[in-house]
């Protein structure tokens, strides 16, 4: 549903414009192609980020059942794409992420969605660190030897879990719980000395789906310092008739509401290639069972729409500061407090 245009929504629309223009805008989850070949050129899809306003985004070199090789190569594929192009530039450091944004560069980091990626070497998990991944999540909808996983019979974090999130804090590298079981994220968070992002899930309370997190958790997440950032997947916001910007709005102000707009942001989830998200729901049947809604088409909201999830915030009186904590200082102080 989109709304009527007024001038009044012209005025608002116009200052969510010049928010995300004058702002920090880290989307802390994208979806390129993973197992991509040499010579892959992502251009098309990363310039949208930058025309979209984005300064700062954690690209996924791979998730769920992907193997350790699978991970590299995709890793080693998009580094050397991103450090070719001029108008981007790779980080792993704040300093790096104030640069992208005064040189009008797109900031690239990585994320790896699942413990998978490390088999059961720790040493990998420096490994990946030295190459820019500074995110990793414990499990991937399914249980590994780490923990569980959101959509399984999760049975807490494993003794093996313990020592990943040790080394995880040790090097530098910040713990997320997206996808993972609610019983081996309240693990994880009770063990936890630095702070733990659930880098890309929604509010269980606004959209009952097992991939999104109870009120508990996102008190719970806060509580290490940590911060919630929220998807625009379709499936995991509400009703596929409203507006998804909207949607995101609400899941961000329902957990703002339990607390505060310091510990929320924004990991769109975007997947650019549609065609292989379709192959992967078709061939991981057991990651993505169809009583979860995954044989439906997954619809997205696109970098494009943040401006549209800014102006939402402001109809909700959200005051500028709040916005622009929620769109990019919040996993700014993440990165300079744990990388």
């Amino acid at each position: 549903m989109k709304r009527k245009q007024t001038d009044q929504t012209r005025d608002v629309d116009d200052k969510a414009k010049s928010i995300v223009n004058g702002t920090l805008v880290w989307d802390n989850h994208g979806c390129m192609p993973v197992g991509a070949p040499f010579g892959t050129d992502f251009l098309p899809e990363l310039r949208r980020y930058r025309d979209a306003g984005v300064n700062i985004v954690s690209l996924n070199v791979g998730f769920g059942e992907m193997n350790v090789a699978d991970h590299f190569q995709t890793l080693a594929t998009i580094r050397r794409w991103v450090s070719m192009h001029d108008d981007y530039m790779l980080v792993s450091s704040t300093s790096d992420v104030y640069l992208a944004q005064q040189t009008g560069r797109l900031g690239v980091c990585f994320d790896i969605e699942g413990a998978n990626a490390i088999g059961d070497q720790l040493s990998l998990i420096s490994a990946y660190h030295s190459l820019g991944v500074r995110w990793m999540l414990l499990a991937y909808n399914r249980n590994n030897l780490a923990g569980g996983g959101c959509q399984d019979d999760d049975e807490g974090l494993t003794a093996f879990g313990h020592d990943v999130v040790r080394e995880m804090e040790r090097v530098g590298m910040v713990v997320c719980c997206s996808h993972t079981g609610y019983r081996t994220a309240r693990d994880v968070l009770k063990i936890a000395t630095q702070p733990v992002v659930f880098s890309h899930s929604n509010a269980h309370g606004v959209a009952a789906h097992p991939r999104n997190i109870p009120d508990d958790l996102v008190r719970e997440c806060a509580q290490t310092g940590g911060v919630v950032g929220v998807n625009g997947i379709g499936l995991f916001l509400g009703p596929a008739d409203e507006d998804q910007a909207e949607l995101v709005a609400t899941h961000i102000d329902h957990m703002v509401q339990l607390v505060g707009p310091r510990h929320i942001g924004l990991g769109l989830d975007y997947v650019f290639d549609t065609g292989e998200l379709k192959t992967h729901l078709a061939k991981m049947r057991s990651t993505f069972p169809s009583e979860f809604g995954y044989d439906t088409d997954i619809s997205m909201l696109a970098p494009e729409g943040v401006p549209d999830v800014v102006a939402s915030l402001l109809r909700r009186g959200y005051p500028e500061s709040d916005i622009r904590a929620i769109l990019g200082g919040n996993f700014l102080r993440i990165a300079r407090e744990v990388w």
